[in-house]
């Protein structure tokens, strides 16, 4: 008896959601022939035209001028840290370079046989070779540094103006949620995607 009292009630709800699905078309039809016309309201969509030149504008700007494509993108607040990011790997290319120029200084007035260097009696000359070895290696891995920074300010520039003609309006979100499940006494966390036309 229980069975057929289930089936019976599974029968009546396909039935009525069919029912409730072919009265909502008969609603739009009936709309849709009342009218002859369909309105679509854009104000919620606002479209901003895209320039798909503008990314290379910005790296090729930020390649001339580091910085500048940046300030091309708006985003003027990186300026600052891309100089501060250049100018740190030219100081220390300099200053290596500089105290290379010492020590090789130094080393070739003992080859020629004198001693009045600065880092006589203080350094013997495998401590000057050694000296120059590091010094060397430290100057080249800042300019290779320093390089790196100047590349990495053009990408920054090119995906900054990609990423801003990206579409984020409320048409398209994907938003996280928190909902408390009554029946499990458990917390459910989650993604919602919204998609709009």
């Amino acid at each position: 008896m229980q069975n057929k009292d289930l089936l019976l009630a599974i029968v009546f709800l396909v039935f009525s959601f069919s029912a409730l699905a072919q009265d909502q078309e008969t609603k739009k039809d009936s709309i849709l022939n009342n009218n002859d016309t369909l309105k679509v309201i854009t104000s919620s969509a606002q479209k901003t035209e895209i320039d798909p030149l503008a990314p290379s504008k910005a790296a090729f700007y930020s390649a001339v001028l580091p910085g500048l494509g940046q300030a091309y993108n708006k985003k003027y607040w990186k300026i600052p840290i891309v100089y501060a990011a250049l100018g740190t790997g030219i100081y220390f290319y300099v200053d290596n370079n500089n105290e290379y120029k010492r020590y090789r200084d130094a080393y070739k007035s003992r080859l020629a046989g004198f001693e009045t260097d600065e880092f006589f009696g203080v350094v013997n000359d495998d401590g000057l070779v050694e000296a120059q070895k590091q010094l060397r290696r430290n100057k080249e891995i800042s300019l290779l540094v320093t390089i790196g920074i100047y590349a990495l300010n053009i990408i920054d520039a090119n995906v900054d103006a990609h990423l801003l003609q990206y579409n984020v309006d409320d048409n398209l979100s994907l938003s996280p949620h928190y909902k408390f499940n009554e029946l499990e006494a458990a917390s459910d966390l989650g993604l919602t995607l919204n998609f709009k036309f």
